[in-house]
Formats: structure tokens, C-alpha cells, sequence
């Protein structure tokens, strides 16, 4: 996985699905200020990166959770990852919302499949790991197995470590935020400076850079 996982990171920086601006932040809508911004969904436009990250979700799934029933997509930017590896693999699909809706049949969980059975959920990105918390939680109250989550990308916050721990399950990512600054730093995409800046942020990404001026 190691390779795969570097050559992921090598994918998303080629492509600008990952930007990295340590000396001009991005707001994140939660109000963060983050020298990275990541949007996976680019890859879909990717064929041949498409490709390689659907069947780098289908070895995984088949190494550590070979018992899957069902995939489910995180709504919105999981759905086409959880789409293309539920046909190659000739899983059912369902997708999660992270609240139910207010019109409608007012569901949350969209798809049918029979209670108790295994699920693996798909993110594209995981960072504090509330919107995926949220899916899970669903998923267990109707009664399903979530044997695991698999994300693209994952930025490596300890909130998330924490959440995935409390709720009891496993968390795999196809690559990290440490294997993206390492490629970063192997393409000259960022100087040492950089990194040191990129590494900081991880720590305390909350409250980092409040006195940054953007």
C-alpha cells in the first residue's frame, strides 16, 4: 500500500486536486486558514487516475475487509468513488447523507439493502471526521455492520484518529497528507520552509495562522 500511496499523493499534485500555499492560506468553510486545500472529485475527470485509485479502493477493501455486502458512498463527494467500486466489485450501493432529509420520504440512508448487513463506507477526504462520523452512526442506528471506512486522502488530525476510535472502526486511507508533502517536496513543489509550515499546521490546525492577514 505504500507505493500505491505515494503514487496517489504523485496523482492529486500532478492534477491540482491538492494545492499547497503555506505563505497564502486558504479559508476553509469552517473558518480554518490552511496551507492545503484538496479536491479529489478532480480525479473523476481523470481516466487513467480514475481508474488506478477505483482499483486501489477495490485491493484494499478486498485485503482488509473481505467480508464487504454493500458499499456506501458519503454524500456528496463519495458517491462516484463508492459507484465505480461497487460495479467492479458486484456490491449493491447505497449513499449516506449526513442528515436526513426535510421533504420527501425524509431519508438519510438512500438504497436498499437488508439490515445487518456488512457495509464499507466511502470518503473522498477525511479531516476532522465529523461528516463520516455522522454517516456511520446512521448506518449502525438502521441496523448495518460498518465493517470500515476508506478514504482517499486523509489529513491525519488526531480528532479523527479519535472518532474512528470511539466509534470501533477501522479507518484506511489510500494516501496521507505525509505522503503528499513528501512528494511535494521531491517535485520542488515546496522548500523545507514550506514544509516545517505544512507540518505545523497539522499540530493545531484549528487555531493556526489566526493572526495570518488574507
Amino acid at each position: 500500500m505504500r507505493k500505491i500511496s505515494e503514487q496517489i499523493a504523485g496523482y492529486l499534485l500532478e492534477i491540482e486536486a491538492i494545492r499547497l500555499r503555506p505563505n497564502e492560506p486558504f479559508q476553509w468553510a469552517s473558518g480554518w486558514l490552511s496551507p492545503i486545500y484538496c479536491d479529489n472529485r478532480l480525479t473523476l475527470s481523470f481516466p487513467q487516475i480514475r481508474t488506478f485509485i477505483k482499483n486501489a479502493f477495490v485491493q484494499a477493501i478486498e485485503h482488509y475487509f473481505p467480508k464487504v455486502e454493500c458499499i456506501a458512498g458519503v454524500a456528496t463527494a463519495g458517491i462516484p468513488q463508492a459507484s465505480l467500486i461497487a460495479d467492479t466489485m458486484n456490491l449493491p450501493l447505497v449513499y449516506v447523507r449526513s442528515e436526513a432529509k426535510k421533504h420527501g420520504l425524509g431519508n438519510q440512508i438512500e438504497g436498499k439493502i437488508t439490515p445487518h448487513q456488512k457495509v464499507v463506507v466511502i470518503e473522498d477526504l477525511v479531516s476532522t471526521g465529523g461528516s463520516s462520523a455522522k454517516v456511520i452512526e446512521a448506518l449502525q442506528k438502521a441496523n448495518y455492520e460498518v465493517l470500515g471506512i476508506v478514504s482517499v486522502m486523509n489529513y491525519g488530525f488526531e480528532q479523527a484518529e479519535k472518532v474512528f476510535e470511539n466509534l470501533n472502526v477501522p479507518f484506511i486511507s489510500l494516501t496521507t497528507f505525509q505522503d503528499v508533502i513528501v512528494e511535494a517536496m521531491k517535485r520542488d513543489l515546496i522548500n523545507e520552509k514550506a514544509m516545517a509550515i505544512l507540518q505545523e499546521w497539522r499540530k493545531n490546525p484549528e487555531n493556526w495562522g489566526k493572526t495570518i492577514q488574507i
